[in-house]
């Protein structure tokens, strides 16, 4: 049906990689590219030894996802329908512009943000939209799990069972055990920036700002049990309140334990989550002495923190995300509340990473397939809310991320 170019050969990317080459009715060809081409190649035989698709059919290229030009080059080369970005969110707007300059179609994970500050908006993205429009092109931005499957529940549930929203809680829970003293799920640069950052969430028509991980309170997952659950700033909500002016309020709530956060707590006293650079003195690698160097403490402890690729085989538990909604439908309030909880080992025996990658790497390939398929292709700059969720929602069952509904339960909120 198309080409598909996927930049990125990490966790996420390999799992979205694994799920276009089980749907190659729909992806007729696949390039993998990426600043690393080996990391290419190993992902490309992994997917063609288990026999997915034929020995030799993945394409693989090197590309600095930074520099325009060398998108423009390998974009008009490969020629493909559709650009899935799973690189890093620093990359979104180069290789979006690189999409305008070649004719390509768009799709990413994440909302930019800037290398050198913690800061979560799509202001940067949304800007695109009128060129998007005019050269014809369709971008659809933040096709992950959150951001991403649930903002598509939430349009479910606007479609399906309320004439109104006014209270949303996202509830993002991983109960597993990697056996690590310490580790991110996903990179742990874009990770620890997440988590350390101030909260943030919407009420009455307004942002509220909350010092880091200040609010939290335990709730009940559903096959799991109670968890501590703290709110954050997400980038999905500023979104979906654009695009549902009903809410009232809207929170994304996520669990960490204790001994994660007492490890976060040494890294931020000492120094390591800084984003800035700090100079250093090191001995020269060929000995003539020393020299000055420049580092960022989080990239420098990011290289030793375990890969969160390598995390899979021995990851045990799993992971519970979903929207607790409350509004109103002909006249009545109702609750709804609808999950997924996905397990790391099945993740991991079916496409060799853990749960966290697969929830965000399936939903990409998903979304890709809505464009492949017509269904999402629409000019300019797109949230996932934005187009019909029930084709969306119905291949969720079918590629490995069921979802489950609670009707007029208690969803833990005021």
């Amino acid at each position: 049906m198309g080409k598909v170019l996927i930049i990125g050969a990490g966790g996420v990317a390999s799992v979205a990689a694994h799920k276009v080459a089980q749907n190659s009715d729909v992806f007729t060809d696949i390039t993998i590219a990426s600043r690393t081409e080996s990391k290419c190649k190993v992902l490309a035989k992994s997917i063609e030894d288990k026999g997915l698709v034929p020995q030799g059919s993945i394409k693989t290229a090197q590309v600095d996802a930074d520099n325009v030009d060398e998108l423009v080059k390998l974009f008009n080369e490969v020629k493909p329908d559709i650009v899935m970005n799973l690189a890093l969110p620093y990359q979104d707007l180069t290789i979006m512009e690189a999409c305008l300059q070649s004719g390509v179609n768009y799709l990413d994970t994440a909302n930019y943000e800037p290398k050198d500050e913690a800061h979560f908006e799509y202001s940067w993205q949304w800007a695109f939209k009128e060129r998007f429009e005019q050269a014809g092109l369709t971008a659809i931005l933040g096709c992950g799990f959150d951001p991403g499957v649930t903002s598509i529940y939430t349009a479910y549930a606007a479609k399906h069972h309320f004439d109104e929203i006014h209270y949303l809680d996202i509830v993002d829970c991983n109960a597993g055990d990697h056996h690590k003293a310490f580790a991110t799920n996903f990179n742990p640069e874009i990770n620890i920036r997440e988590i350390t950052q101030k909260g943030l969430y919407w009420e009455d028509g307004k942002w509220i700002e909350t010092e880091p991980l200040e609010f939290h309170q335990p709730l009940n997952y559903p096959e799991i049990g109670p968890k501590e659950s703290y709110l954050l700033h997400h980038e999905e909500l500023e979104s979906l309140v654009k695009n549902y002016p009903t809410i009232k309020r809207a929170r994304f709530w996520m669990t960490f334990g204790a001994p994660y956060l007492k490890h976060l707590e040494v890294i931020q006293n000492i120094g390591m989550s800084r984003i800035d650079e700090v100079e250093y003195t090191a001995e020269a690698a060929d000995g003539s002495g020393p020299v000055k160097v420049k580092i960022v403490p989080l990239q420098f402890l990011k290289a030793v923190l375990p890969n969160p690729q390598e995390l899979g085989e021995n990851y045990e538990g799993q992971t519970s995300i979903g929207c607790r909604i409350r509004g109103v439908k002909d006249g009545k309030e109702h609750t709804y509340y609808v999950y997924n909880n996905c397990s790391h080992r099945a993740a991991y025996e079916e496409t060799g990473m853990q749960g966290v990658s697969y929830t965000t790497g399936v939903p990409a390939m998903i979304g890709a397939m809505m464009f492949m398929k017509g269904i999402w292709k629409r000019p300019g700059v797109w949230n996932v809310e934005e187009f019909d969720p029930d084709p969306f929602m119905e291949q969720l069952n079918k590629q490995g991320l069921p979802w489950h509904e609670i009707f007029d339960g208690d969803l833990e909120f005021d």
